[in-house]
């Protein structure tokens, strides 16, 4: 975020609560795409996290660009944002969005994102697809991911809490 600190000049709040709103946003992305098996997260949501506190009109775009480079460059994913759907018509023959928004109740709205993992799909088949170990290493990620946004640790008790 070293190059984003002059976005963020404008507005009147402190880098610690900037990093702090940018890890809530990269935090809620990560946990809503795990809890709802990687349905679409709505832009609204996002939004929301960030204006809740802060009232700045351009400060939710650039706080979701700052976790969109953060996810990248830390987490090795990429937020993609959903293009809106043409018409079903217009995509005969070919898979689309509406699918995943089939099975995803409640996304409706064309400014969503899904999570996308960076790594080739070949590299990603045989090091991190483990049907026998995909339950410790989805414990394991959510663990290293709130160690990471906390600062890179966190006491014992705290953890637990």
């Amino acid at each position: 975020m070293a190059n984003g600190g002059e976005d963020f000049s404008q507005f009147d709040i402190s880098t610690e609560e900037i990093e702090k709103l940018v890890a809530e946003v990269v935090r809620y992305v990560i946990f809503k795409t795990h809890q709802n098996s990687g349905c679409p997260i709505k832009r609204e949501e996002l939004v929301h996290l960030v204006t809740k506190n802060y009232s700045q009109r351009n400060l939710p775009a650039l706080v979701i660009n700052a976790a969109r480079e953060k996810l990248s460059s830390v987490f090795g994913y990429e937020l993609r944002e959903l293009q809106r759907s043409r018409p079903a018509s217009a995509n005969l023959g070919r898979p689309s969005q509406n699918t995943l928004m089939m099975h995803c109740p409640g996304v409706a709205d064309p400014k969503s994102y899904i999570l996308a993992s960076q790594l080739p799909p070949e590299l990603y088949k045989k090091y991190v697809e483990d049907v026998n170990a995909a339950h410790l290493t989805g414990f394991t990620f959510v663990i290293v991911s709130i160690v990471h946004l906390a600062g890179g640790k966190i006491p014992e008790g705290n953890f637990l809490v």
